[in-house]
């Protein structure tokens, strides 16, 4: 053996002494199969959790508005039947020289009437009253020429004040001209008894008793 192959024999005995066998393992990269690949997952770990709705106290009742509330007079008065507020207020003694003239208007014209027929009567002498094609007042409206027969040259005849009709014309006159009663014939300005046929053109209302109201 030649002096250099022996050189190179004792420097491989030192490297497989140290490091063992080596083998050279080429590159695979140009084999790697895109499906070996492992996919990025996205994830939402990372981002703020959305915030938890705020709980829905109920509002605590106010102790004012659970107690029951007591009517006003007005709201008790019209919840009433019509037949005891003229109960409560039949008097042989209007209030006043108006009240006098509307309960003798409805005396006249319909003391044998159902009380919506006499209140019936009343909202039309009130009425008349707000037209402005009438008197501006109501003993006005009542004595104005041609429009009740029971009138005479302006007066009003006398009336036997101790009798219930007229008791009932007064309460009948003191809750139309409150307000506490709804109007039996919205807005009639005119009415007349079943038995005529006035042929007027106007608009009917309502039928209430004997008679039949218009606007």
């Amino acid at each position: 053996m030649s002096r250099t192959k022996g050189a190179a024999g004792i420097a491989a005995a030192i490297l497989f002494a140290v490091f063992g066998t080596v083998h050279a393992t080429p590159s695979r990269a140009w084999q790697i199969d895109p499906a070996e690949l492992t996919p990025a997952v996205v994830t939402t770990t990372n981002l703020p959790a959305p915030a938890a709705p705020a709980a829905h106290t109920p509002a605590l009742p106010d102790p004012a508005l659970d107690q029951p509330v007591a009517p006003s007079a007005k709201e008790a008065i019209v919840h009433q039947g019509l037949g005891e507020m003229v109960a409560e207020r039949a008097s042989a003694a209007p209030a006043d020289p108006e009240r006098a003239c509307l309960a003798t208007a409805v005396y006249f014209e319909a003391k044998g009437e159902p009380l919506k027929g006499q209140l019936g009567v009343a909202h039309v002498i009130l009425n008349r009253v707000h037209s402005g094609r009438f008197a501006h007042s109501v003993c006005g409206v009542v004595k104005q020429p041609g429009q009740f027969s029971f009138v005479r040259g302006g007066h009003l005849p006398a009336i036997s004040h101790g009798g219930a009709q007229w008791k009932t014309a007064v309460a009948i006159a003191d809750i139309a001209l409150s307000g506490n009663a709804p109007a039996p014939a919205p807005k009639a300005l005119f009415f007349h008894a079943r038995s005529v046929s006035p042929g007027w053109h106007l608009v009917r209302v309502a039928a209430i008793g004997n008679h039949v109201f218009y606007r």
